[in-house]
């Protein structure tokens, strides 16, 4: 009988425990989200505040070709890691320097890193080129939610690596290869440009 109540408790406490990080992240993403209605009322912020991104469409690049938008992103190596920031004077979050570079550009894209998941076209790693955006959890690999993201810079046979802001040692923007603890965290990559298709 005991051993029956001991169970059911436990079995309780999983579903406490799963709906509190379902409930956390949440917040999270609405906290992001309200973060990032602030910035776009700062003037240095108005160019991405006329991009807004429609989840019912595809992100539509023109002719902007991959080459151009990575040789963009690499002025910004060195810019600081900045929670829920799109601003280089202060700093970015991952998914912040990746809405800077694309709106850039003039190219609407989510704003949260989670709201990639389902955009485009996923692609095999094996088939990964540059300027295909690369998708991994946050630091928790056990939680499989998307919570960091950066764009291939750079891929051969033996090396993959990516370009992002990075809250960990570099603290802020750098490029990393892929590597055994980021092979962890990959959730998939997407193909962003359909140039990418034809090379």
């Amino acid at each position: 009988m005991l051993c029956g109540q001991v169970f059911v408790f436990i079995h309780f406490v999983k579903i406490f425990l799963v709906l509190c990080v379902i409930i956390i992240t949440s917040c999270t993403q609405k906290q992001d989200e309200n973060i990032y209605a602030n910035d776009l009322k700062d003037t240095s912020s108005a160019k991405a505040a006329q991009l807004t991104y429609d989840e019912t469409q595809q992100i539509e690049t023109g002719n902007i070709k991959p080459q151009e938008l990575l040789s963009f992103a690499q002025t910004l190596i060195g810019t600081p890691y900045k929670y829920a920031s799109t601003d280089p004077a202060s700093g970015f979050d991952c998914s912040g320097f990746i809405t800077y570079i694309f709106n850039h550009f003039n190219i609407a894209v989510p704003r949260s890193s989670v709201g990639f998941t389902n955009v485009q076209r996923q692609i095999d790693i094996e088939e990964a080129k540059p300027g295909d955006i690369i998708l991994f959890t946050g630091t928790d690999s056990a939680i499989r939610t998307v919570g960091h993201m950066g764009i291939i810079i750079s891929r051969n046979d033996t090396d993959l690596q990516f370009i992002h802001s990075s809250s960990g040692k570099a603290n802020g923007v750098t490029i990393t290869p892929f590597n055994k603890y980021y092979a962890g965290r990959f959730v998939k990559v997407i193909r962003i440009f359909k140039q990418n298709d034809l090379d």
